[in-house]
């Protein structure tokens, strides 16, 4: 053996040690066996919101993998310990993939993960790893701005009502979008917000809706789980946006589209990598672009031109030609986040921690 062959072989070895080190050494199904996957979802599955749209993401994963999957879903799961307790117990039951898809189960994803070093975990939405921890999102706010464009147009009072859970950068970025997209077809437009603390609670949802009604506003849409936004429109006779899922039928009058999330693709392929031993901890920041945002159709109410307009904007996003954070930015107290001609990085983006022009109010702290 020549010294160069040692030398390339060693070399060898030591870029398949460097890439061992990399991957978790996760458990695998035995041969035979379907691979189990566990979900964790923070509020009921129902026929509509964010919980019900990851279970036709997990159902369509089911669909596309046949026999070599087997999942559990444990629903209306409180953030916090009850979180850590279902999350342990999917992983000691032998679940080796486990999706935990509410912001609060961070931490008891990160705890548990550090028991259970050989289960894959995957959370949405939040921001720590690990090497057996991943994370994934969506771009929501991309499509909070074509949202803002339908409701600029379509609002008589000049203002909109925004439902809101918590203050965190991705509720925050995505109130700030739809003001930007109100504000680039109507100057005048203004957003109210009402936070309700809770990311499923249909009473208070319902309370917030009709407070912002009261205060002028004849479209409202909301960053929480139930259709309980669009059904106070429909009873006070307003327009309504939903998100998560398409809810015209809760509100077949006052529904004017949707920004709707679509997970299926991604836990197909990230379920495959897992069967197939390459899954590996990543943070995918899906959108428009990867099918995860999309918006619902349009009811008979929007005008073609105005249907056209967020088609047209939707298709730069797509290619990367538009951002709803190009500059100039300005806070709503008047000083300038992001310059003339700049973009905000993905970095900043995830920080957001203010109110741009067009929203009224200051942010909770």
């Amino acid at each position: 053996m020549s010294l160069a062959f040692r030398r390339r072989s060693l070399v060898a070895l030591a870029a398949c040690a460097a890439l061992a080190a990399a991957l978790p050494a996760t458990v695998q199904p035995k041969p035979g066996e379907p691979l189990k996957i566990g979900y964790v979802y923070v509020s009921p599955i129902g026929d509509a919101g964010w919980t019900y749209q990851h279970d036709v993401g997990r159902k369509e994963m089911e669909k596309a993998l046949g026999g070599r999957v087997a999942t559990k879903y444990v629903e209306s799961v409180p953030e916090g310990a009850d979180a850590e307790r279902v999350i342990r117990e999917l992983a000691q039951s032998g679940h080796q993939l486990v999706f935990t898809t509410s912001f609060g189960y961070m931490n008891p994803t990160i705890k548990v993960a550090q028991t259970f070093p050989k289960v894959m975990f995957n959370h949405a939405t939040g921001y720590k790893t690990a090497k057996n921890v991943g994370t994934y999102n969506a771009r929501f706010y991309e499509g909070r701005y074509l949202a803002g464009i339908v409701a600029g147009r379509m609002t008589k009072t000049n203002t909109a009502g925004y439902v809101a859970a918590f203050p965190i950068p991705e509720v925050v970025m995505g109130i700030n979008a739809f003001a930007r997209g109100m504000r680039s077809v109507n100057p005048k437009a203004e957003v109210k917000v009402v936070w309700v603390n809770s990311w499923y609670d249909p009473g208070r949802e319902r309370e917030a809706a009709d407070t912002l009604i009261s205060q002028g506003a004849d479209v409202v849409t909301h960053h929480t789980d139930s259709t309980a936004a669009v059904q106070a429109a429909e009873a006070k006779k307003v327009y309504a946006v939903a998100y998560h899922s398409d809810m015209s039928k809760y509100g077949p009058n006052a529904h004017l589209t949707a920004v709707t999330h679509n997970w299926g693709e991604y836990y197909t392929r990230t379920a495959q990598a897992a069967l197939d031993g390459k899954w590996k901890s990543e943070s995918p920041w899906m959108g428009i672009k990867e099918g995860v945002i999309r918006m619902a159709p349009f009811s008979k109410a929007v005008p073609q031109d105005v249907q056209d307009l967020v088609r047209r904007t939707e298709a730069g996003i797509r290619a990367g030609t538009f951002h709803p954070f190009t500059g100039p930015v300005k806070d709503n107290a008047g000083k300038e986040r992001i310059a003339a001609g700049r973009t905000i990085d993905d970095a900043t983006l995830n920080k957001m921690d203010y109110y741009v022009e067009g929203v009224q109010g200051k942010l909770p702290k």
